[in-house]
């Protein structure tokens, strides 16, 4: 089943914005990922802060899945899976706070498979950031 020029412009857009986010923000977390410790035990001492990191991770995925269910090719289904994560995780965040920072605190002492775990996601990041910055769109089909 093809894309239609509708689902692939929208596939397009997400990238250009999902794109430069994965590799700047998990780029940095690589970085320092070893002083990110006391930034997390602070952030889950905030009852109010992970209540809106919940709700805007929430909000942001039921944003990307009301519009972009695609499902064809690699980069939409990416994307659609990136909103179903942020979704799920923005929920967890919301209703299980405590699961997802003792999680967190579990990730410190493996620094390597963080540094893994987030450079893949830089990769991922810089492939949509081409796809959505400097791949050119097909013709439209006439």
């Amino acid at each position: 089943m093809s894309a239609t020029v509708e689902s692939r412009a929208r596939t397009r857009a997400f990238a250009r914005v999902i794109g430069p986010f994965l590799v700047i923000v998990p780029g940095i977390l690589v970085v320092r990922a070893a002083g990110i410790g006391g930034i997390l035990s602070a952030f889950f001492q905030n009852e109010a802060l992970v209540w809106t990191l919940g709700s805007l991770l929430f909000l942001s995925g039921l944003v990307i899945i009301a519009f972009h269910q695609c499902w064809s090719g690699a980069a939409a289904i990416l994307i659609s899976l990136f909103g179903w994560f942020l979704a799920l995780r923005g929920l967890a965040l919301l209703v299980v706070p405590q699961l997802i920072a003792h999680g967190a605190a579990a990730s410190l002492h493996e620094l390597a498979a963080v540094r893994i775990g987030f450079s893949l996601l830089v990769l991922i990041g810089l492939w949509l950031t081409y796809v959505g910055w400097i791949v050119k769109p097909p013709a439209p089909d006439s």
